[in-house]
């Protein structure tokens, strides 16, 4: 069974109390005797493996684009000199 935290409406007081799933949502306050209700918590959430980075995902140029840089020793946005200066 797994254990709740409530809190009261009245006097704001917190506790744990365990439950079934089937349950309802609300308690009595050990306090003052009033309703709580359930307080909802979020779900830890572990990022672990490749895949989670930018850095993961880095295309590479392709291989025959690269090859000829390399030759020409020019990039792609390198243009050529006009003929018309």
């Amino acid at each position: 069974m797994p254990i709740y935290e409530y809190e009261c409406s009245k006097c704001s007081h917190r506790f744990e109390l365990k439950q079934n799933y089937s349950d309802k949502p609300q308690a009595e306050c050990p306090q003052c005797k009033e309703i709580a209700k359930r307080i909802f918590h979020p779900a830890p959430i572990i990022f672990k493996g490749s895949g989670f980075y930018v850095t993961d995902h880095r295309k590479n140029p392709a291989p025959e684009a690269a090859k000829g840089e390399k030759e020409t020793g020019k990039s792609k946005n390198e243009s050529a000199p006009s003929a018309g200066k």
